[in-house]
């Protein structure tokens, strides 16, 4: 009884066994790759499949995009510049039974042509197109790996640079154009609004030559400007003197003209600057 019972332990424990070696689950985002006696039957889709132990050996090979970090390249650009660029690259596996029998690890094999493709394609373009042209350089790099991975069963669905890193000479020497850069604009700019100003003025010296009562009425408002500083001191423009002076002679003529006395002018200055007042006869 004993014997039997043991008997049937034992068989119990090889089903069990069995069955455990036997079952596997395959996910919703995996595939199965089985192998029998070392040669490739058809890939399992997702669920409970069963193989036979020790005669099956199954891979199960994701099918979902993998994000890979491509490690910082130190590179030299077309125009001698060392940079260290690194990337990104998004890979998914289409075809798993290529990707078991073509490469033996596919993450590994994608990560060194990846290296070896970044530093090619950035090393054919100078810095100046590696800042502002990523997305042609980007999709260089994916256009090449997808030529290689192909065999593999990999599709590369997206190439990004992540970082470059420059030289500090060449950050002072960048800092520097982007100053002499918009210190040319300012110029250009002011330039631009002197030309404005003396257009504008010139048009005002038409208006004020066509109207001379204008060019008074103006300074008149300067004056006024001045007065409300409360300065000692008034500089009077020379129009303002001119206007004084013919004012003075308007009311010199008039007086000599009511009393019948004629006016007195100022005779020329003599060497010593002492002035002379010459009185004309009618």
């Amino acid at each position: 009884m004993n014997a039997w019972t043991t008997t049937v332990t034992i068989v119990l424990v090889l089903v069990v066994l069995a069955l455990v070696l036997a079952v596997r689950i395959v996910k919703q985002y995996e595939e199965g790759v089985v192998l029998r006696f070392g040669r490739v039957l058809a890939p399992r889709q997702p669920g409970l499949r069963l193989i036979i132990p020790v005669v099956d050996v199954m891979h199960r090979i994701s099918r979902r995009i993998v994000t890979m970090p491509i490690q910082s390249q130190g590179i030299i650009t077309r125009d001698n510049v060392s940079v260290d660029v690194s990337a990104v690259a998004y890979f998914r596996v289409v075809d798993t039974v290529k990707s078991v029998v073509a490469v033996e690890n596919v993450r590994a094999a994608i990560d060194q042509i990846a290296q070896t493709t970044l530093r090619k394609v950035v090393g054919q373009h100078t810095l100046d197109e590696t800042l502002s042209e990523t997305d042609r350089i980007n999709l260089d790099i994916r256009e090449i790996l997808d030529v290689t991975t192909v065999d593999w069963g990999v599709e590369v669905t997206l190439v990004e640079l992540k970082d470059i890193q420059l030289p500090d000479t060449m950050k002072r020497a960048m800092a520097r154009q982007a100053e002499a850069e918009r210190e040319k604009r300012a110029k250009i700019i002011n330039a631009e609004g002197e030309s404005l100003a003396a257009a504008a003025l010139g048009e005002a010296s038409d208006t004020m030559m066509a109207h001379p009562l204008a060019l008074q009425l103006r300074n008149l408002q300067s004056l006024v400007e001045i007065g409300v500083d409360k300065n000692t001191t008034v500089v009077f423009p020379s129009p303002i003197m001119t206007t004084i002076a013919e004012l003075t002679a308007f009311i010199e003529r008039e007086g000599s003209a009511a009393t019948g006395v004629s006016p007195t002018v100022p005779a020329p200055r003599s060497t010593n600057h002492q002035p002379e007042l010459v009185e004309t006869v009618p």
